[in-house]
């Protein structure tokens, strides 16, 4: 595998957080995906725990989901919430970081991730930081009289002292969304956690707190990560082209946001992997607690959601699905 190992034993960390509600059966899924086809990785479920950012109980109290969890390989690591909790749970990816070993490279997922195929396939650089390009054109809003995407983008580079025309993929025009470094936050690695995070966490409260003029406009809930994440990648070294295409959310790992959007967009083979491997009785016990599991995943609804779409017709924005799978009662998350 290209780029650094891990320890010792090669093994490669790998970070999800797991939490009460949704998350934890997500993560249920990621873990048995991961123990299946990426036997050496070592999974972190980091674990945000209770606090006065959070007016319930975050973590996972239900044992038989932590017992499944832990015989997938998984191990628990807690950290506080200082400064995002419940106003603002994407938060979470950065301040999990530090719960993770300092020094080791290490991957993020988000829980609604599957992994396809073993990760040994990505030949990860974790020296040049990048993260998933399957994105849509989500942030910034341009409004009529407003800034434009070169003067938003250029104003954030300003703000870090970050050289903003090294970052522009100049086959794209200006003003073209795609010319500058924007990413999907499901996916992102490197070769420090407690580096990424801290860098991470400074440029996320930085736009937060006291965004700049250009940005008066636009909404960061929930963007702010994603806002953030280009601005620490360039920081780092990284870029849009340190990986080849296709493997992270592609062949190797698929990011697939909610079952009724997986059912109705991927190929045949992810909705194959993901059924085989949730129909084992140990872990059908426990994910059909869930009801959008249950529902689309073991009564039939994810294939009746997938039958509304045209195959060789699909929708080419992931609003198009939405759309269709909410006005006909499809949509649960």
């Amino acid at each position: 595998m290209a780029g650094q190992e891990q320890d010792g034993a090669g093994r490669l960390n790998v970070m999800i957080v797991g939490q009460s509600g949704r998350l934890q059966y997500e993560a249920i899924l990621f873990a048995v995906s991961l123990a299946l086809t990426t036997p050496r990785a070592r999974l972190f479920v980091a674990e945000p725990q209770p606090g006065p950012l959070w007016p319930r109980d975050p973590r996972i109290t239900d044992s038989e989901v932590r017992a499944l969890l832990e015989a997938h390989g998984a191990t628990f690591v807690p950290f506080e919430s200082r400064h995002f909790g419940a106003e603002y749970p994407y938060g979470n990816k950065i301040e999990a970081l530090f719960a993770l070993p300092e020094g080791e490279p290490f991957v993020f997922f988000d829980t609604d991730t599957l992994v396809l195929d073993d990760l040994d396939r990505i030949p990860f650089d974790f020296a040049r930081p990048t993260a998933s390009l399957r994105r849509e054109d989500t942030w910034p809003k341009i409004e009529l009289y407003g800034p434009g995407y070169t003067e938003t983008w250029r104003a954030l580079y300003d703000r870090f002292g970050l050289d903003f025309e090294s970052s522009l993929d100049l086959a794209w025009p200006e003003e073209h969304w795609r010319r500058h470094l924007y990413f999907n936050a499901g996916v992102f690695f490197y070769e420090c956690p407690h580096r990424f995070g801290r860098r991470f966490l400074d440029y996320a409260l930085s736009i937060r707190d006291d965004a700049p003029p250009e940005l008066v406009c636009q909404s960061l809930d929930p963007w702010l990560d994603q806002v953030a994440l280009p601005l620490v990648i360039h920081s780092l070294g990284g870029g849009r082209d340190t990986l080849p295409p296709g493997l992270i959310d592609g062949t190797v790992t698929c990011h697939y946001r909610s079952l009724p959007l997986l059912y109705a967009r991927e190929e045949d083979a992810v909705i194959t992997f993901l059924e085989e491997i949730a129909a084992p009785n140990r872990i059908k016990r426990v994910l059909k607690e869930y009801e959008p599991i249950r529902r689309m995943l073991y009564q039939g609804r994810g294939h009746k959601a997938r039958a509304l779409f045209d195959r060789e017709n699909l929708p080419r924005l992931e609003q198009g699905f939405r759309n269709r799978l909410k006005r006909e009662g499809f949509w649960m998350r």
